[in-house]
């Protein structure tokens, strides 16, 4: 389709376009008002944001958790996560996991405190993050103290704990990889595992 347009009948129809711009744009157009009040407010408007990394795999997105408190319990919740566009690993993507990461943190299944069975129980109980991690240490130490290995056959020092395993998480960063590495390590375990080969 050609269209033939002057120079003098594309200068009025732009001068006219402008000048309807300006009135609006000084209050004389009663249209933007009545749009503006009928304007949804922006559904992130009154949360909090904070950065966090997806709990998913090794590749460690960034996300965008956005927090509101909630209309039964005036506490605060999690509304809404998407990627970070700021963050260099995904650029504000996610993958479909990452993505749905809100129903997760929703879960009614979602074990939020450390459990613990006791021995010849057949059920788990709710227990402190104190007795949790002090029940660890305990059990390393005895564990430790009954099977660490200070010398070979041949009277070489190996340092050894042959009981033990450490599995570690492989959304961190590499400092906190080196430390976990020098921890294990120096506690004596061989067997060292990553989830980053996922």
């Amino acid at each position: 389709m050609n269209m033939d347009i002057s120079r003098r009948r594309f200068l009025q129809g732009a001068g006219a376009g402008v000048a309807g711009t300006a009135l609006g744009a000084f209050g004389f157009g009663g249209v933007e008002a009545a749009y503006a009040a009928t304007v949804k407010e922006f559904r992130l408007f009154r949360t909090t944001e904070a950065r966090s990394t997806c709990p998913y795999c090794a590749v460690a997105c960034g996300m965008m958790v956005f927090s509101a408190p909630s209309a039964e319990t005036g506490r605060m919740e999690v509304v809404h996560i998407e990627g970070d566009v700021d963050n260099p690993v995904n650029r504000g993507t996610l993958c479909p996991k990452g993505a749905g990461a809100l129903d997760y943190i929703r879960s009614p299944q979602r074990v939020k405190v450390p459990m613990y069975r006791k021995a010849g129980a057949d059920a788990f109980e709710e227990v402190s993050w104190d007795f949790a991690m002090e029940r660890i240490a305990q059990l390393m130490k005895e564990d430790r103290d009954a099977n660490f290995i200070e010398t070979n056959a041949d009277g070489v020092t190996v340092n050894r704990w042959p009981t033990m395993g450490f599995l570690s998480g492989s959304s961190c960063t590499n400092e906190t990889g080196w430390i976990t590495w020098k921890v294990a390590r120096g506690l004596g375990m061989l067997q060292i595992e990553n989830q980053a080969r996922i």
